[in-house]
């Protein structure tokens, strides 16, 4: 009988160092700023870095009082999520129709609307402020749901339209020739056939959605600003305020890294699937 080759080959040893290095220098940023932001302005800046120190929530306080975090959370919990079903409601059919009522111009559509998300934002700032400011959504929740969706929107399309593509169009024409409604065909066919696609679309473009800066920063302000635009209000012309600005970045962060944990297999099925795809 012949003995088993040991399971541990330089090479399997090289890609676990290698896989830990690379996991350690992804985690470093996150790490430094959990334990920046439970230290003091003194120790935050502190030459050289104090590792160790006593840990306090004196930034967190000064967050609390000074900024509101509750309401700048519930602005950015709004926004996203209403942003997100929305674009659902309106990608929804319309990758219906590219999917199952194909034309000959459809994949030239599908490129044109992804094709708009290679555009620097900044190249539409100024149209996009004006109008925002002309009809009266400017430092809205309701102003920010609009650009939210609407950027996210052909990522969403493609998404769905990728989930789409991958029911048998027979099982539509069976309903039909069941006498199923288009309603009743969306609803107690389609939908459910493609629940994975809808939630895994919804939970990335909430991320998304959560994590838009951009607009944030430059359509809101106090009444409508996101956990964004609380942390930049950490960003004077004095400095850095570093120990406060790691307390509000862990704030914003922490309830959509929660969320990203939870459903880690629903958003990597998301970009695999549909997004690359």
């Amino acid at each position: 009988m012949s003995s088993r080759p040991s399971s541990l080959t330089p090479v399997l040893l090289l890609r676990t160092v290698a896989a830990w290095l690379v996991t350690l220098l992804l985690f470093f940023p996150l790490g430094w700023l959990v334990l920046t932001a439970f230290k003091t302005e003194l120790q935050a800046i502190a030459v050289p870095p104090q590792v160790f120190f006593t840990p306090t929530l004196e930034s967190f306080h000064e967050v609390q009082e000074r900024s509101d975090y509750l309401h700048y959370a519930w602005n950015s919990v709004v926004t996203s999520v209403v942003s997100t079903l929305l674009g659902l409601a309106l990608a929804g059919p319309a990758a219906y129709a590219m999917a199952f009522f194909k034309g000959p111009r459809t994949k030239d559509i599908l490129m044109w609307m992804l094709s708009t998300k290679m555009m620097p934002a900044v190249g539409a700032l100024v149209p996009v402020y004006v109008m925002a400011q002309k009809t009266a959504l400017l430092d809205t929740q309701l102003g920010l749901i609009i650009v939210f969706t609407l950027s996210n929107l052909p990522i969403m399309v493609w998404m769905l339209y990728s989930g789409f593509r991958e029911i048998p169009p027979e099982i539509l024409e069976a309903a039909r020739m069941d006498g199923a409604t288009l309603w009743q065909e969306a609803t107690q066919v389609l939908l459910p056939l493609s629940l994975g696609s809808f939630a895994s679309t919804g939970l990335l473009c909430l991320v998304l959605s959560w994590n838009e800066a951009f607009w944030s920063l430059n359509l809101s302000a106090a009444n409508a600003g996101t956990l964004a635009a609380l942390i930049a209000q950490y960003s004077s012309p004095e400095g850095l305020f570093w120990a406060k600005l790691s307390a509000a970045s862990l704030l914003a962060i922490a309830p959509i890294v929660v969320f990203g944990w939870f459903s880690q297999k629903q958003l990597v099925q998301g970009l695999t699937f549909g997004a690359v795809k």
